[in-house]
């Protein structure tokens, strides 16, 4: 899970600099965990990836489409 969230943590900043937004612009998240028992570590990561800025979120347990993956974040960012 760990790893996982890094991947996203990485990129989403840099995806969203290139529409000209930042993590500040995040509007909502959405977070797919394949096991409940992770909600606690993934919730840690989370905040401290966002700092003060807390974006509407919802997270659900589901299987994912991807093999192997235990986490999957979407995210809504607005200007």
């Amino acid at each position: 899970l760990v790893a996982h969230t890094r991947v996203g943590r990485e990129k989403l900043p840099r995806l969203l600099v290139l529409e000209g937004l930042s993590l500040q612009d995040v509007v909502t998240v959405t977070i797919w965990l394949t096991d409940a028992a992770d909600f606690g570590g993934f919730n840690r990561a989370y905040s401290d990836f966002f700092g003060d800025h807390r974006p509407a979120r919802s997270t659900v347990r589901s299987d994912l489409m991807l093999p192997g993956a235990n986490v999957e974040i979407e995210a809504i960012a607005a200007c």
